[in-house]
């Protein structure tokens, strides 16, 4: 399945997310080393990113999800968050969907992804031309 990467800085939403996720057969890789991330999205590979909208270390996590797009501009972003205070938010067009933290909120992710990397797969193979 897909290689998913986790940014996040709460031990309770890895923990939840990665069980789920790993129970359907992706490969997950968590960290909350933001400048990592920033200087190298490729050193984790991945096919899709859950990006925490609120980091502790003081990271403007738009910048963050701009600096990913910049690295790789069809790598599906989700973001991730408690709140839906930036669900209008323009900013948020850059991602490739949203949802909020909650214990039920592992069936809508896993909904997300699937659609998230089911673009990227088509997208991909639209741009290869056969022969």
């Amino acid at each position: 399945m897909a290689n998913i990467l986790i940014i996040d800085d709460q031990e309770w939403v890895i923990d939840l997310f990665s069980e789920s996720l790993v129970d359907e057969g992706h490969n997950i890789s968590t960290t909350d080393d933001i400048k990592s991330v920033m200087r190298n999205v490729f050193s984790f590979k991945p096919d899709l990113v859950l990006l925490n909208l609120y980091l502790k270390h003081g990271f403007n996590v738009w910048d963050v999800l701009q600096d990913i797009k910049k690295q790789d501009s069809t790598l599906p972003v989700i973001i991730v968050t408690t709140s839906d205070t930036y669900l209008y938010d323009p900013r948020l067009s850059q991602a490739n969907g949203y949802t909020i933290k909650s214990w039920l909120a592992p069936d809508e992710l896993k909904q997300k992804i699937s659609i998230a990397l089911g673009r990227k797969t088509k997208n991909h193979l639209e741009a290869v031309p056969f022969i």
